[in-house]
């Protein structure tokens, strides 16, 4: 069986909280990075998802090795299953995943710990420009489908 670690490699998460009463949507974010467990390198590239994606990029492992990492309630995270986004990298493809919180709020005090606080989209500027492609991407799924299940 494959380890948080192991499912971790070949893919990244972002995580956000959207508040539909505000339609306020916060991004999490880790230094410099939106993506768990870390940034992708400079090289990296937005492509399209392989034909046949490998076991080791499927949404509901890479689910929960995030809520066992962080130590999150299961309860109150989904996966966004619609959101299918794919990079490059030298290493091969790494596929990007959206877990939502389904919090009333975004539950800063689970981040905290790990390092991660909440910034909206607006705050983001001047951070890596595949990972503002997805923040974009995370928006119109989002705010774009009037806040709906993802």
């Amino acid at each position: 069986m494959d380890t948080q670690d192991d499912v971790l490699i070949k893919n990244r998460v972002m995580l956000v909280h959207f508040d539909s009463y505000s339609t306020a949507l916060v991004f999490a974010k880790w230094n410099e990075t939106l993506l768990l467990p870390a940034g992708l390198p400079a090289s990296a590239e937005l492509t399209s998802a392989p034909d046949e994606p490998a076991a080791a990029h499927d949404g509901e492992a890479v689910k929960a090795a995030v809520i066992e990492r962080l130590g999150l309630n299961p309860a109150e995270v989904v996966r966004a299953c619609d959101f299918n986004h794919w990079v490059s990298t030298e290493t091969g493809p790494v596929r990007v995943h959206l877990l939502r919180f389904t919090t009333f709020e975004a539950p800063k005090a689970a981040l905290e710990p790990h390092g991660g606080v909440f910034r909206p989209i607006s705050a983001l500027r001047g951070g890596v420009l595949v990972e503002l492609l997805l923040a974009r991407e995370v928006f119109n799924l989002i705010v774009g489908a009037g806040g709906g299940k993802a």
